[in-house]
């Protein structure tokens, strides 16, 4: 896009030449409208090739005084290899990761179709004339579009590599609409990458390293044989080396598979917590609803209410105090199991009682 004058109007007669240069439009505007366009060639300009302007000012057939106008200078041809990028990361809600921030950038082929329409719509109404300034409108309009689909297609950035294709299409598509808006055709859409920070990126790569890796003792057991594959083929070592890496290797390759389980089995099995019992005061899993020992039922069913002795499920009688038990106990609506009759939850399925 180029203006003439750069600043302000300039007079212009009638009878005076204009040339327009191939793949360029020149499009009179004035008073924050644009009017007349001119295709390529040489043109004198009169009241027949400027009839717009002409009626806008009222001018008498055959008028030869300066008039004040602007003159802008678009050109047709296909801009390809313009780059679009978001100039800070945009936050993105990951459904695995929680809110991270990415970037995004790429390139896209445009072509101005509708000189007059870009006119009136961006230099008319946003005040954009300078090339620098269209590219910046347009970068930041792609930028929201891609932010947009990318919260409407993607649950995960660890799906991100699957949708390029079908992301790229859908992008197209949106900003394509938005660029007719403003006398633009949009050709071509290209997604260079989308990339997560650099913490969130060794996330990723961890992750794919667990997947590749899968069992850990074939994993080392691989390892380790390549270490000593190395070793006996690395230059100069003589047939005593060889010896002692091959005998060196047979012996890792009975010992680490022995090391890792017994490193498996202490360090990733869970560690069970103990209880004592009431009745007799023995260890039993935390967990544990009878003492494995004495048989005592370690779940309390329900209470006197006298002396607040346990009472065995079915008890008419306290044994400690001799009161007469009252039938207040609540049954769990879901499985059944009774409760005592404060409790708010089932002790057994946790279903909230009535």
């Amino acid at each position: 896009m180029h203006r003439i004058p750069e600043q302000g109007s300039a007079e212009i007669k009638f009878g005076a030449q204009l040339v327009v240069r191939e793949s360029q439009a020149a499009i009179f505007f004035r008073d924050g409208k644009a009017y007349d366009i001119l295709g390529p060639g040489r043109h004198t300009l009169s009241t027949l090739n400027l009839p717009l302007i002409t009626k806008v000012l009222s001018l008498p057939f055959g008028f030869k005084s300066p008039f004040r106008v602007e003159i802008y200078f678009a050109n047709t041809k296909i801009f390809t290899h313009l780059k679009w990028g978001t100039k800070e990361p945009v936050a993105f809600k990951d459904a695995e990761l929680g809110l991270v921030r990415i970037r995004g950038f790429g390139t896209y082929t445009m072509r101005i179709t509708q000189p007059l329409l870009l006119i009136n719509t961006l230099v008319g109404t946003q005040g954009i004339y300078d090339t620098e300034e269209i590219e910046d409108f347009l970068r930041d309009m792609i930028v929201s579009r891609v932010n947009d689909l990318l919260g409407e297609m993607l649950d995960t950035i660890f799906n991100l590599p699957a949708l390029y294709d079908e992301l790229g299409a859908a992008i197209k598509s949106r900003v394509h609409d938005d660029f007719t808006r403003y006398g633009i055709s949009l050709l071509d859409f290209y997604i260079n990458n989308i990339t997560p920070p650099a913490e969130v990126q060794k996330m990723i790569d961890a992750k794919a390293g667990m997947k590749a890796v899968g069992d850990l003792d074939s994993f080392m057991k691989f390892k380790a044989a390549k270490a000593m594959g190395d070793a006996a083929t690395a230059e100069g070592a003589g047939d005593a080396a060889s010896g002692m890496g091959l005998g060196l290797g047979a012996g890792l390759g009975m010992l680490i598979p022995g090391m890792l389980q017994k490193t498996m089995q202490e360090g990733h099995l869970p560690t069970t917590k103990k209880a004592d019992c009431p009745a007799c005061q023995a260890q039993i899993p935390m967990d544990a609803r009878f003492c494995s020992n004495c048989g005592h039922q370690i779940v309390t069913i329900n209470k006197c209410l006298q002396c607040e002795n346990d009472l065995p499920a079915g008890a008419n009688f306290c044994a400690n105090c001799g009161a007469k038990v009252e039938k207040k106990s609540k049954n769990c609506p879901k499985c059944g199991c009774k409760a005592l009759p404060e409790a708010k939850f089932c002790n057994d399925c946790g279903e909230k009682l009535p």
